[in-house]
This record gives structure tokens, C-alpha cells and sequence, in this order.
């Protein structure tokens, strides 16, 4: 792991701001301003009386490093305006280089075509390029891919490191645990965390769909019925099997185990409270939750209450403080460490791997 005394040894010429006013989503900066023993530099947002977002840079960033570190509040739409506004007042003013730390990136999910929508994450990426950002840092990207959205050098860092190291140090009987994907599309995860712990894996198959998964591009999901109107009476086209989702079976024991859920996002935890009951029925005598990304909107924190979740861990790459008074089960691990020692390597030149290749297994024993 990072060793706070080595995070001071930065150069001159480093600039810190947080673009959000708001005091919760404002500590994730100060903690990383903390580890990297700078002060937070002087910046004013607000909004005006029509809604309008207004930054006022109050200190000289001209030919500096100048890093914008933005979490996601629940006002998704002003947290965007507020990172383009001061990631353009920061190139008008001359800064060396301007860098986006947004742990979560907003419109994540909308990174695929549906139908007649239109891919979100695509259009967030060329306006945060457009307005001037020179590098972006983010964590746990939902898809990957979406780092082909940008012509810009991303750093996809990691929260699974930090994930792996709660589940060693705060269950004290983890060896009996089995990591659990509440999908199969979320096996590829559960498989990387079941590897690391040298723990046994199941799947949970057969549950609704959510949206993501049904309302694919419209060239993936052809017609059910045949329409000939748009089509040569010469073509036929073969029509697609309708769907049939299969009662839910778990594949692999759980029986007499903790059963560990991993995914990168808990919002809607509808899926996450029926895959816990459908674990406790097959045996599991304990049931964690472990996301990077804990949005938790609307009623997730009573819906977790009232379930068969014992804990849900998350970390704080979005500020929960409201969430957690409301339900003592969700729990937050601190990812300020990675994210201050890449601002520390980015300013200093320094190369980027070390926290790919090296962190991803230094919580295991």
C-alpha cells in the first residue's frame, strides 16, 4: 500500500480545486488536498438567482497543473455544469495542463444505443474535451470501453484493492465466504474477487432483466413479429425467438456460507435485496454487499433496512452521509489514498502503472 510521508513529495506549480459547493461532496477534496500536503485553491461556485452556474477563480493558475476534482450530488446535471465551467475558466486562464478527477463518471450506464436513444456517456466525453480537459481520473468506469470516448489520456484506477482488504480485515470469518454475482453479467467481477481471495464463486441465473439488458440497440434485438411494409417481397428475414427467462437457480454452494455480492454500482437495490433472498433460501447464513459506486437514490436505504442485507460496503467516490443516517448497515471505504498518489504521478511525471500493477495485489495475504 501507499505510505502517506512518500504523498508530500510533490512539485511546484500544483493546483487543487473542488468544483462542487457543496460541504459533503467537498471532504473527498480535502482529504486528497490532506495526503498531498497542499491547500485547496480558492474557487467560488454558486448559483445565481435564474439557476445559472457561476465559478470564480480566485488565485493565478497560469501555467500551472491544475486538477478538478468533481463528485457526483444528486443534482447530476449541475455537477457537469459546474466541472465544464471551471474546467473552461481554468484554460482561459492559461493553466499548463487542466485535470479531471471525477471518481464516479455521471451518464455511466448510457454508454450503449437503445433503440431510438442515443449514447449519453459519448456526448459527456466530447464536451468535457471540448471545454479543455487535458487528462480525466476516474474509478471503475461501468464499461470500460467508455474510455474510447475520449482523445484525451484516462485513468481508469481500481476500488477492488480497498474492497479486498475490508472484506479481510472487517469479516472476521471470510474464508468461509463465497464471492456471488447477483448476474451473469456480473461474474467477471465476482470471478476477479473470488481469484484474489482464493474463494469459490456463484451465480445467481435466471433473475428479471433490468433495463440495460433488455433495451439493447435495436440491431441486436430484431423484430418478434414480420413486417413487410419496409421490406422487398422477394427478402424474408428469420424472426427472432422471443425471450423466456428461466426460474432463478443459483449456481454453486452457498449453503452454510457468507454469501459476498460484488458489483461496481448499487443505485436501484431492488436486484440486490431478491438476489439476498434468494440466497438466504439456498443456506447463506450472512449476506454482504460490496459496490465502488454507492449512488443509493430514492428509498435504497429503507429498502436495505428492511432486507436480509447484513452490509453494504461502498466507497466514498460519492458522498452517502444522508444515506447512512438513514440505514446503519451501509458502511464506507476511503479511496482518497489512490486517487492522491495519481495526482501526485501525473504532476511529478511519474509513470502511472505502479497503480495497476502493484496495488491490485497488495491488500492480499
Amino acid at each position: 500500500m501507499f505510505y502517506p510521508e512518500e504523498m508530500n513529495h510533490t512539485k511546484g506549480g500544483l493546483v487543487i480545486f473542488t468544483a462542487n459547493s457543496h460541504p459533503s461532496s467537498r471532504e473527498l477534496g480535502k482529504r486528497i488536498a490532506e495526503r498531498l500536503g497542499v491547500e485547496l485553491g480558492k474557487v467560488q461556485v454558486y448559483q445565481e438567482a435564474n439557476r445559472e452556474t457561476r465559478v470564480q477563480i480566485q488565485e493565478s493558475v497560469r501555467g500551472k497543473d491544475v486538477f478538478v476534482i468533481q463528485t457526483v450530488s444528486k443534482d447530476v446535471n449541475t455537477t457537469i455544469m459546474e466541472m465544464l465551467i471551471m474546467v473552461y475558466a481554468c484554460r482561459t486562464s492559461c493553466a499548463r495542463s487542466i485535470t479531471g478527477v471525477l471518481p464516479y463518471f455521471p451518464y455511466s450506464k448510457q454508454c450503449k444505443m437503445r433503440k431510438r436513444g442515443s449514447i449519453v456517456s459519448k456526448l459527456i466525453a466530447s464536451m468535457m474535451c471540448k471545454a479543455g480537459l487535458t487528462h480525466l481520473i476516474t474509478m471503475d468506469l461501468h464499461q470500460k470501453e467508455i474510455q474510447g470516448f475520449f482523445n484525451i489520456p484516462v485513468d481508469n484506477l481500481r476500488a477492488s484493492p480497498f474492497l479486498l482488504q475490508y472484506i479481510q480485515e472487517e469479516i472476521p470469518d471470510y474464508r468461509n465466504a463465497v464471492i456471488v454475482a447477483k448476474s451473469p453479467a456480473s461474474a467477471k467481477r465476482a470471478q476477479s474477487f473470488a481469484e484474489r481471495l482464493r474463494l469459490g464463486i456463484a451465480v445467481i441465473h435466471g433473475e428479471a432483466q433490468d433495463a440495460e439488458s433488455d433495451q439493447v440497440d435495436g440491431r441486436h434485438s430484431p423484430p418478434t413479429v414480420k413486417t413487410t411494409g419496409a421490406i422487398h417481397p422477394s427478402m424474408e428475414i428469420p424472426l427472432l425467438i422471443p425471450k423466456e427467462k428461466p426460474p432463478i437457480t443459483v449456481v454453486g454452494d452457498v449453503g452454510g456460507r457468507i454469501a459476498i455480492i460484488v458489483d461496481d454500482i448499487i443505485d436501484d437495490v431492488d436486484s440486490f435485496v431478491a438476489a439476498a433472498e434468494t440466497l438466504k433460501e439456498r443456506g447463506a447464513y450472512k449476506i454482504f454487499v460490496m459496490a465502488t459506486h454507492g449512488l443509493l437514490s430514492s428509498e435504497a436505504p429503507r429498502f436495505i433496512e428492511e432486507s436480509a442485507i447484513d452490509e453494504v460496503v461502498v466507497t466514498n467516490t460519492i458522498p452517502h452521509e444522508l444515506q447512512k443516517l438513514q440505514c446503519p448497515k451501509i458502511k464506507t471505504v476511503d479511496i482518497s489514498m489512490i486517487l492522491s498518489e495519481a495526482i501526485r504521478r501525473i504532476h511529478n511525471g511519474e509513470s502511472m502503472s505502479y497503480l495497476f500493477r502493484n496495488i491490485g495485489t497488495s491488500s492480499i495475504t
